[in-house]
């Protein structure tokens, strides 16, 4: 039986959906953004720069700057050691779903995983987007989608030297559009098995 289970996902395409489905139907405990504010929490950052510096690659990172000097490093870097402190804690305890926060990559050496990317077309991601935030435009819908999908490349990129969404990360990759969410649900479920 898989232990762990990491789900990332393209935005839109129902990660957040599925990873609460199958943390339903295995009884598992289940972890997403609540990790920041956990992390928040246990190492001192203020909340507001976490949410600020989330996801997100510093501009101006000096070569020049020590690798080492826990604080002196840029605030999102110190957030990605804290959180993948947290993470591996998580992992440690068993019987979990991680949401995202390259989780498929800090776990990567932990036996009993299965890690997953859910992925579908930008179309089918931004029909469901649409319902979530009404007032906006097609366009600005689709520059949202196209700006958090950067970030998180960025950010994988950035933080752990892998590609986000490139298929060797993972055990398994499901485009919601020609499975549906559900359909996805029992294929994790039956694989966590």
């Amino acid at each position: 039986m898989k232990k762990i289970i990491t789900i990332s996902r393209e935005f839109g395409a129902g990660g957040g959906e599925i990873c609460r489905k199958v943390a339903d139907k295995l009884n598992y405990e289940y972890y997403d953004k609540a990790l920041i504010l956990q992390t928040a929490r246990e190492s001192g950052l203020d909340v507001d720069q976490i949410l600020k510096w989330e996801e997100k690659v510093p501009i101006n990172f000096g070569f020049g700057q020590s690798l080492f000097d826990f604080y002196s490093r840029p605030i999102n870097e110190k957030l990605y050691d804290v959180q993948k402190d947290i993470i591996r804690k998580f992992a440690e305890k068993g019987n979990c779903i991680i949401l995202g926060r390259s989780a498929n990559t800090i776990l990567k050496e932990f036996d009993s995983t299965l890690h997953v990317f859910v992925t579908a077309p930008i179309e089918y991601r931004l029909e469901r987007m649409r319902p979530q935030m009404p007032d906006e435009t097609d366009a600005k819908l689709l520059e949202h989608i196209h700006a958090i999908d950067k970030q998180r490349r960025r950010y994988s990129a950035y933080n752990t030297g892998s590609e986000f969404g490139n298929a060797a990360g993972y055990d398994l990759c499901v485009n919601t559009a020609k499975l549906g969410i559900d359909t996805c649900v029992d294929m994790i479920y039956e694989l966590a098995k």
